[in-house]
C-alpha cells in the first residue's frame, strides 16, 4: 500500500445510479496504481453491477485488496436483498444510503481513507425512513460533531468555483436566516478550500442577495445588512473578495477564482449549464 491513497466511496442510493457510477469509477482507476478507490457499501449490491456490466476484476475487501487487480469494498451490509429493487424509492434504501455514508466518514477519521467520496442519493428516500436530510453537507456535519452552519457546498464545473452560504431549504427561510458573520463563513471556507486547490491568494466574489445587489437600497436593505458587512468582515482578515454585486454581471466577467452564492439555484444553475454532467 505505499504511495497508494484509499479513497472511500459511498455508492450512495443503492436503487439508483450511484453504485453504477460507483463501480465504472473503480475501473477507471484499477490500473492508476496512486488511488485505490473503496467502494463502500453493500456488498450484493455491488455483486449485481459487477455482473451486470461483465466485469472480471473481483471484489476484494479493502484490508487484503490488491491496487491494480482487485476492486476494493467495505461490505457496510444495511439494505436486505428483497429491498434492492433499482428505480425504487424507498426508506429501506434511504437508511442505506446514510449507512454507507457514514462508514465513510468512520474510515476516514481513523485514518483509513484519504478522503470520501458520495455517489448521488435521493433526499426523499432518505426523509422517508424518518431521517431528517436536505444532502450530504448537514450530514456530514452532524458525523463530525461541525455545526451546520460551518459546512458548505461548493460546485466545481466549466471552470467555475462557487460555494454556497444555504442550500436545500425554501428561499424565504434562507433569507431570513441570513447573517454578516453566516455569509463570511462562507467565503473563508471557499478561500481556505481553493488555496488547497492550488490557489496561493485566489480571488473571489460575492453575489448580491437581491438583483443588482439591490441596486444601492432601490430593491430593499437586505444587502446593505447582510452582504456587504461580509465583505468588509473577509477584507479585514486579509481575504481577497470583491462584492456583493448582481451575479449576472460577475459571472459575465469571470475574473475570479470562486465565488460565493447566497442560496442553491443562484449557484447551481450556472454551474450546470456550463456543465450539465
Amino acid at each position: 500500500m505505499s504511495g497508494v491513497k484509499r479513497i472511500a466511496v459511498s455508492i450512495g442510493d443503492p436503487n439508483g445510479i450511484g453504485p453504477e457510477i460507483a463501480l465504472k469509477g473503480a475501473l477507471h482507476y484499477l490500473d492508476a496504481g496512486a488511488i485505490q478507490p473503496v467502494l463502500t457499501g453493500d456488498l450484493h449490491v455491488i455483486e449485481h453491477y459487477r455482473k451486470l456490466l461483465g466485469v472480471s476484476a473481483p471484489l476484494v475487501d479493502f484490508h487484503t485488496a490488491q491496487p491494480g487487480k482487485d476492486i476494493a469494498v467495505c461490505d457496510v451490509q444495511s439494505l436486505q436483498r428483497d429491498e434492492f429493487v433499482p428505480g425504487r424509492v424507498s426508506a429501506a434504501a434511504g437508511v442505506a444510503t446514510v449507512a454507507y455514508v457514514t462508514k465513510c466518514v468512520a474510515l476516514a477519521q481513523a485514518g483509513g481513507v484519504a478522503a470520501i467520496v458520495g455517489c448521488p442519493q435521493n433526499e426523499t428516500a432518505v426523509n422517508a425512513a424518518g431521517i431528517e436530510f436536505s444532502g450530504y453537507p448537514p450530514l456530514i456535519a452532524d458525523l463530525t460533531h461541525t455545526p451546520r452552519d460551518d459546512v458548505f457546498m461548493m460546485l466545481c464545473g466549466g471552470g467555475l468555483r462557487i460555494a454556497h452560504v444555504t442550500l436545500h431549504e425554501a428561499l424565504a427561510g434562507a433569507i431570513a436566516r441570513l447573517t454578516p458573520e453566516f455569509v463570511a463563513a462562507a467565503g473563508r471556507a471557499l478561500f481556505a478550500s481553493l488555496q488547497r486547490l492550488g490557489f496561493d491568494q485566489p480571488k473571489i466574489a460575492l453575489f448580491g442577495i437581491n438583483p443588482h445587489a439591490s441596486e444601492n437600497g432601490l430593491f430593499g436593505d437586505d444587502d446593505a445588512r447582510i452582504t456587504e458587512p461580509a465583505a468588509r468582515i473577509l477584507r479585514a482578515e486579509g481575504i481577497a473578495i470583491d462584492g456583493p454585486m448582481g451575479a449576472d454581471a460577475l459571472l459575465a466577467n469571470r475574473k475570479h477564482d470562486g465565488y460565493v452564492a447566497i442560496y442553491h439555484d443562484q449557484g447551481h444553475v450556472p454551474v450546470k449549464l456550463i456543465s450539465p454532467d
